[in-house]
């Protein structure tokens, strides 16, 4: 039976994403594969990071006490990790679950696409700022659903050319829904604002993370 290293399993509001401010219990799984400049969960990506092993079932008896209906996935990278489909597979075989998963971008979400009651996925696109902008698999923009999110983390003025480019390039406001959200503390989110108006950019959600604002950015679990 697989094993997953949980390094937190929580419940809070969605920060960020199409259910933010709703009640979610976050699963953060240990590992990542990329290694984004501002990334501000670099704990939970080191090998050394502390975890708990824990079975799908486990998991999924931790998810059902909490009450909640959402479910967000996450990490580091959620899935890079062994067997990630079975968790999957146990979580969205619930059907009155709805299980989010929020994905770097860099990896497939073919093999993760057929199941019953679907996930939906946040999937980061790594602009030029994170240095990760290589890693991106951009078959991905073509296995999205109306109900999935492209997400851009932008640092800068080039970050939001870059990201004004790719959606229009692969039409994502045609494709599922698209949110721009500032690196916490790289540049303001007025200045965002005045790009979106000067640029017109019709359907784009500017998103800030509500958990920064609530919360002290540096405090975890929550």
């Amino acid at each position: 039976m697989a094993e997953y290293k949980v390094v937190e399993i929580f419940t809070s509001i969605n920060g960020e994403g199409m259910r933010a401010g709703e009640l979610a219990v976050f699963i953060r799984l240990q590992g990542c594969n990329l290694r984004c400049g501002y990334c501000d969960t670099m704990w939970a990506n080191e090998a050394g990071a502390a975890y708990t092993k824990m079975t799908a079932e486990e998991i999924l008896q931790k998810v059902k006490d909490a009450g909640i209906r959402n479910i967000t996935l996450t990490g580091g990278e959620p899935l890079d990790q062994p067997d990630i489909g079975e968790l999957i597979e146990r979580i969205t075989s619930d059907t009155w679950l709805r299980l989010e998963i929020e994905t770097n971008g860099s990896i497939s979400l073919e093999p993760f696409t057929g199941y019953p009651n679907p996930p939906v996925f946040t999937v980061d696109y790594k602009l030029p700022g994170s240095g990760m902008e290589t890693a991106m698999d951009l078959e991905n923009f073509n296995r999205l659903k109306p109900d999935d999110t492209v997400k851009f983390v932008v640092s800068d003025l080039n970050d939001l050319i870059r990201a004004k480019e790719i959606i229009g390039q692969y039409e994502l406001t045609k494709r599922c829904h698209v949110i721009l959200s500032p690196v916490f503390g790289n540049i303001e989110p007025k200045d965002m604002v005045e790009f979106m108006k000067e640029q017109k950019l019709n359907d784009i959600r500017m998103q800030i993370q509500m958990h920064k604002v609530i919360w002290d950015p540096e405090q975890r679990g929550v």
